[in-house]
């Protein structure tokens, strides 16, 4: 039975194999600077060796005012000992089939003036290198891992996205500060939206365009679809994943500049038909001067700022099922969603067309609609928010289209 145990386990972390370009890590932790100076941070779903996020720490460990790096490796990393052959702390070399820990708490400079590839080559082969092999197989859940996780300040890393739930659950736990990447469809999980609407829980600042590239496994390369993986720089692309974090950031302080108004314009605002709280389709479109419940699409949580919006909640537990309001047949079967009634959907699909077109802002629609039946049309997940800020005047940020 562990045999088997054991088998799965290994087949799942290779589905969770997805090694962080270390442009992307930069990008984002330029924006965190201030957090580190006299932390030890912890870097726990990482190949200690050639990770890219253990790499930027080793490099930028005088520049940040770190107190100590900790990274982890699970057993079946398919990458160590593949670029450079290391010892651990027993001179023992280090092999796939082992969990490891790599313990820094000083990272000399050969020239005086910054970390160079050579300084950490030499500190990896020198005896104070730290590097241990651990007991058990690295599992971020197991209890000499855990043992480290108490004593970080901040743990950034990109965690198994099939364990998301459960690895946040374990910082939270803790009380970690954490820096991570997962995928985008996460803010929708019953385990991580409560955190996101209790303001423990935020989105950092993502990747440039959307566009993230992760290396994995030459052999995994053949489960993807042409156009994802591209054979030539062993990448796979997605448009889907982002950073989440708890560290507090410069973005979620800008206000939104608010334009649009309600009063005068009601028929560009409906109200679902399972929910009281008016639909509003983009970001952008947000009225100045409505302060009660509005609906928006889950991309507002790039924009949040709590100072002046509070989030209420989301459409697939908000919402009243279509079944206790309208006959069988008017609207689409399915989990809970919010609903609008086919006519306004439409007419507010149509004026919000003809509105772009005349300000020559917009040649495609990016109106988020999803499936419709004969009497109401059932919308993709929406965040529901209410202002707290009583005006309709922002100035650090601006949304067009």
């Amino acid at each position: 039975m562990a045999k088997n145990e054991n088998l799965h386990k290994a087949k799942d972390a290779k589905k969770d194999e997805f090694y962080t370009q270390y442009e992307d890590i930069q990008n984002e932790l330029n924006h965190y600077e201030q957090h580190f100076q006299g932390k030890t941070v912890l870097c726990n779903c990482d190949d200690p060796f050639e990770s890219n996020f253990c790499k930027f720490f080793l490099r930028n460990f005088n520049y940040l005012g770190l107190k100590r790096l900790i990274c982890t490796s699970y057993s079946t990393s398919p990458v160590i000992g593949q670029q450079l052959t290391f010892f651990d702390w027993m001179d023992e070399p280090v092999v796939r089939g082992h969990g490891y820990a790599m313990d820094i708490r000083e990272v000399p400079m050969a020239n005086g003036r910054g970390v160079s590839d050579a300084d950490i080559d030499a500190l990896l082969k020198s005896k104070k290198r730290g590097v241990k092999k651990l007991e058990g197989d690295g599992d971020f859940r197991s209890e000499e891992c855990i043992e480290y996780l108490k004593q970080a300040d901040i743990v950034v890393t990109n965690p198994p996205f099939s364990l998301f739930r459960e690895y946040v659950a374990q910082l939270m736990e803790y009380g970690k500060k954490f820096l991570i990447i997962g995928s985008k469809n996460a803010v929708t999980y019953k385990e991580i939206f409560p955190l996101i609407k209790e303001d423990k829980l935020w989105l950092g600042y993502g990747f440039r365009k959307d566009d993230a590239y992760f290396r994995i496994p030459l052999e995994r390369a053949m489960g993807y679809a042409p156009g994802v993986y591209n054979p030539a720089t062993g990448l796979v692309h997605f448009r889907n994943c982002t950073w989440y974090t708890n560290l507090d950031i410069q973005k979620r302080h800008e206000e939104l500049t608010l334009f649009k108004r309600y009063y005068g314009n009601e028929e560009e605002y409906p109200h679902y038909a399972n929910y009281d709280a008016i639909e509003v389709s983009k970001v952008s479109d947000i009225p100045c001067d409505y302060y009660e419940e509005i609906g928006v699409p889950i991309t507002y949580l790039d924009k949040h700022n709590p100072d002046q919006f509070e989030i209420i909640g989301a459409s697939r537990w908000l919402g009243k099922p279509m079944s206790e309001i309208a006959p069988k047949g008017s609207y689409v079967s399915g989990g809970v969603r919010f609903s609008l009634p086919v006519e306004s959907s439409q007419n507010v699909h149509v004026e919000r067309e003809r509105e772009r077109e005349r300000d020559s802002s917009s040649a495609v629609s990016t109106t988020e609609w999803s499936s419709s039946a004969a009497g109401y049309r059932r919308l993709y997940d929406r965040i529901v928010i209410k202002r707290k800020v009583q005006r309709c005047h922002g100035r650090s940020h601006h949304l067009f289209g």
